[in-house]
Order: structure tokens, then C-alpha cells, then sequence
């Protein structure tokens, strides 16, 4: 069976919709770090948007502005990425939540070990931290 192949578009029509775009958005790359702070900005609104619905029409948006600033951050910072427990920590510090308060997530000694580092982290209860903070659940994994 063979399959059909889309038909590619114009320069024009490329060259067009780019403009567009490049005008919305105001740069085409991130070169400095205005440009930077101005894409995280967008990023984050659209983030504050978009939250985890994967069908939401702006995850490809989403996707290809934080591509733009996790290119400019591999380029020029070096950091490691953070674990899984520095993540939770961080986002419960954002919150202002206590161990306490993730109890409908699991058991307050859990959470302590999870964030000590003795616990990993089960794909369970990633979800049910990603629903909490409104973030992907790898970022828990």
C-alpha cells in the first residue's frame, strides 16, 4: 500500500507565515539574554495556558519555545539537571506546601523520603504529583 505525500510548501508561502510568526514573537532565535527573557516569558504564559493537556492546540507552541530556550541554556549555562526530589522540593518551596500537604499523594514519611533522596519516586505517584503542580510527570522520574 503506498502512502500519499503531502505536498511541500512554497518558499513564498514559507518565507510569509515566518514573518508572521518572527513579528508575534518578536525574534526568530535566542542570541541575547533580552531575547532570552523575552521567549521565557511567552513560554510561561503559554505554559500557564496549555498546563498538561497534551491535546491543548498550543503543546506545539509550548514545545517549540522551550526547544528555543533549552538550546540557549545548553549553549551557555552547564547546568545538571535537577533530580527528581530537588524538583519536588522546589516546586513544594514555589507552593508553599508542607510534607503535610501532600498527604493525598502519599504518606507525609514518604515524601520525606523521597526528598532525602532514600526513596525514588514511583510512576504513580508522578502523576499524581504532576496533576498537583500542573507539570509533566517526567519531570519526577
Amino acid at each position: 500500500m503506498q502512502t500519499q505525500q503531502r505536498a511541500l510548501p512554497t518558499p513564498e508561502a514559507l518565507r510569509e507565515t515566518w514573518n508572521t510568526w518572527r513579528a508575534l514573537i518578536g525574534v526568530d532565535r535566542i542570541q541575547t539574554e533580552e531575547d532570552y527573557d523575552h521567549v521565557a516569558a511567552i513560554l510561561n504564559m503559554v505554559v500557564d495556558v496549555v498546563r498538561d493537556d497534551e491535546s491543548h492546540p498550543l503543546m506545539p507552541v509550548m514545545d517549540y519555545l522551550g526547544g528555543l530556550v533549552e538550546a540557549y541554556d545548553n549553549e551557555h549555562y552547564n547546568w545538571p539537571p535537577p533530580s527528581p526530589a530537588e524538583m519536588l522540593r522546589y516546586l513544594m518551596e514555589e507552593g508553599g506546601l508542607k510534607q503535610e500537604d501532600l498527604a493525598d499523594i502519599a504518606p507525609q514519611h514518604r515524601i520525606s523520603e523521597m526528598l532525602n533522596g532514600k526513596r525514588g519516586i514511583s510512576k504513580a505517584v508522578a502523576k499524581k504529583l504532576a496533576q498537583r503542580f500542573h507539570v509533566h510527570a517526567d519531570m519526577f522520574l
